[in-house]
């Protein structure tokens, strides 16, 4: 065998080699990106379970007037309003419930992204919108990290930066920055059942852009309630808010505590992913 011939067939074996080197790079990376979506995909199923959720802090208190209330506390880009149909203590989910609903249909805005979370937003008991009046609804604008409550009728006339980057939930608005119009404002909003005692629930936000979510334990009028939240998280310190659907409605899960209300089911909740 003359040198050159040595020299190609040397070449051939490390050209072959190669390729198989290369073809066992491939074949393992092909492995590793399915063990990562596998993996990815698990997480997001878990994501939001009460197993899996940590990113919240929470308290029971009890307020001069009697008034024992929940509250959650988290990031609003930790939320998502979503549909459950089901006793919020029985979705493994953690969170409040949301807003007013009949049957199955859901009277109050509940729109995430742009998408309303009960069926077309053009669809009646969608959550696309506050079903015969303008009402309180606490919108996040994502793109801004900001919130506020706009006074609304339908999810058209959401102002956000970004709508494919926002939530927003509909309720009765508790003008905790005007003491002196929260009152006719909520009569304005037909708010239901204001001076019969009743469970309560309750969304707000303060000056840190931190989200508060409230469940009362005790039965209160939505004086007594709106009292007890101002005074248990510090009077002025919460920006705005809105009342969510009470009475037996009132839920909440969380590790700490579950409240079932009258163990009815609910159309949505508020909840906590992460």
């Amino acid at each position: 065998m003359s040198s050159n011939q040595h020299v190609k067939l040397t070449r051939k074996q490390w050209i072959a080699s190669f390729s198989i080197l290369a073809g066992i790079l491939v074949i393992l990376a092909i492995a590793l990106y399915f063990m990562i979506q596998s993996i990815t995909g698990r997480d997001a199923v878990n994501q939001g379970t009460i197993e899996h959720v940590s990113q919240y802090s929470y308290q029971r208190l009890e307020a001069s007037n009697g008034a024992i209330i929940h509250k959650l506390v988290t990031k609003p880009s930790n939320i998502t309003l979503e549909a459950i149909h089901d006793n919020v203590t029985l979705s493994n989910r953690v969170g409040i419930n949301g807003g007013f609903f009949f049957g199955d249909q859901l009277l109050s805005i509940a729109v995430v992204n742009g998408t309303a979370v009960n069926g077309k937003a053009s669809d009646y008991g969608s959550g696309g919108e506050n079903v015969k009046y303008s009402r309180g609804t606490l919108v996040w604008d994502g793109a801004a990290n900001t919130m506020n409550v706009q006074v609304l009728s339908k999810a058209e006339e959401i102002r956000v930066k970004d709508y494919t980057r926002f939530w927003a939930q509909g309720g009765i608005s508790m003008s905790l920055q005007q003491d002196d119009q929260w009152l006719s404002q909520a009569k304005l909003e037909e708010a239901p059942f204001m001076d019969s005692a009743r469970l309560r629930s309750a969304a707000a936000y303060d000056e840190a852009g931190m989200l508060y979510l409230f469940v009362s334990e005790t039965k209160h009028t939505l004086s007594e309630f709106r009292a007890a939240v101002v005074e248990q998280t510090g009077a002025g310190k919460l920006i705005d808010g809105i009342f969510l659907d009470g009475d037996g409605s009132s839920q909440l899960l969380a590790k700490e505590a579950a409240l079932p209300g009258d163990s009815r089911p609910v159309v949505q909740m508020m909840r906590i992913l992460k």
